[in-house]
């Protein structure tokens, strides 16, 4: 254990990201280890449900009444999605697969359910249309009628309709330039009410709702204390996205109008939840990430969550002066690769990356002050970069409360699943 390092409670909402409390942290995670009884196998992966629940509430007083409904491609184990469904403010869950959205409904976590992304898949589409109780709670997303057929060609009648949502390009238009997450192709409102109005007269499918995810305002952090120019570019996108892309949603909503009213407007994201929510036209907001708090989700000038999820690796070298070498380490984030998306050594403070070598599939070299207090042995405590890649990583959770593990619970991949 670090010699500035003493064992007491858990962080404070505003010195989470400081080396002190960082360092109690490691103790807290320590002593929990130290306790516990379980099976223990690294990469040791713990959510601190203090941190997670507290998260939940400020998800929850953000969104101002307006349902939030949870990204399961942001959480990806059951018992945690059960846990924040029963709170109060949130409300059904936004499945990142069909596949995934079936197997929640026949589990029982949820009965109302939203397919964030198109899907291909005729399988999960033939189960589908052969449950209609699975068909009555399970909303798909198109933006073509492309996929529409797709789900007429695994089925013989329209006996049983399919929900059906739109998914509605949310990003930034100046000029030529679009500005955001290159999702769906609708922009304008008559593209949307083009495909709305075939929806409608296609036997079998029922128009439910919309969504509008604004994906350059919700997963942007705006207040990087390193890169304070950039940060000023960023707020000023935001700002101006949210505002064009509020014009714009009152403008598909009148066009929709024609057709009668929908369920659901889904919006947003744990980094933009305000915005979101104070839009008339949404009727939902999404959260999945503000939960956990992967390191992508530091530094928002609209919030100040607590980082709950992270994953334990033990020292196995010890090569030299100022450095140890962790046995695995290397869960690298997707997206554009940069160092934003490496694994950040978390607890102890005082631990980097060696930029030569990174984060390794089978041991991660570290350097800093921190190093020389370790022992072979002693745990490592790693924070991904985002919030449910990390538990494709594992077949189970921990949960801390206090300075105590809890419970454990089972991941996607401990229940068999690849979604």
């Amino acid at each position: 254990m670090p010699a500035e390092v003493t064992p007491g409670a858990g962080a404070t909402d505003g010195d989470v990201y400081r080396a002190a409390a960082r360092n109690r942290l490691w103790s807290r995670l320590d002593a929990a280890v130290t306790a516990y009884d379980g099976p223990l196998a690294t990469p040791l992966v713990v959510v601190d449900l203090d941190a997670f629940d507290a998260n939940a509430d400020d998800l929850a007083r953000r969104a101002a009444g307006v349902p939030i409904r949870v990204a399961s491609k942001s959480v990806r184990v059951p018992a945690l999605l059960e846990r924040v469904l029963a709170r109060p403010g949130f409300r059904g869950v936004l499945a990142f697969t069909l596949a995934e959205a079936l197997w929640l409904e026949d589990r029982g976590v949820t009965d109302d359910l939203l397919v964030a992304y198109p899907s291909v898949d005729r399988d999960a589409f033939a189960r589908l249309v052969a449950s209609p109780r699975a068909a009555g709670r399970i909303t798909v997303m198109v933006d073509s009628l492309e996929h529409l057929a797709v789900i007429d060609s695994v089925r013989s009648s329209h006996a049983v309709p399919v929900r059906v949502a739109i998914d509605v390009d949310a990003g930034l238009r100046v000029g030529p330039a679009h500005v955001g997450p290159k999702r769906s192709p609708l922009h304008r409102p008559d593209q949307v009410l083009d495909l709305a109005r075939a929806v409608q007269a296609r036997d079998g499918f029922h128009l439910v709702g919309v969504m509008t995810y604004e994906g350059q305002v919700a997963g942007l952090p705006d207040a990087v204390p390193t890169r304070r120019a950039r940060s000023l570019v960023v707020r000023g996108l935001k700002s101006a996205s949210t505002s064009q892309l509020a014009g714009r949603r009152r403008a598909i909503a009148e066009a929709l109008a024609e057709l009668g009213g929908l369920e659901l407007w889904n919006a947003g994201g744990s980094g933009s939840i305000e915005a979101s929510a104070e839009d008339p036209v949404v009727t939902e907001v999404s959260a999945g990430s503000g939960l956990m708090v992967p390191t992508l989700f530091d530094h928002y000038r609209s919030f100040s969550p607590r980082p709950a999820a992270f994953y334990g690796l033990p020292v196995t070298r010890r090569p030299g002066h100022g450095m140890v070498t962790v046995h695995g380490g290397g869960l690298v984030a997707s997206g554009p690769a940069g160092a934003d998306r490496l694994p950040l050594p978390w607890a102890p403070a005082g631990l980097h990356l060696l930029p030569l070598e990174g984060a390794g599939e089978v041991q991660t070299p570290l350097a800093g002050a921190g190093a020389d207090h370790l022992a072979i042995g002693d745990l490592v405590w790693f924070r991904h970069a985002k919030s449910g890649e990390l538990f494709e990583h594992t077949t189970s959770a921990h949960l801390l409360r206090g300075d105590r593990i809890v419970d454990r619970v089972t991941t996607y991949r401990g229940h068999g699943l690849a979604f």
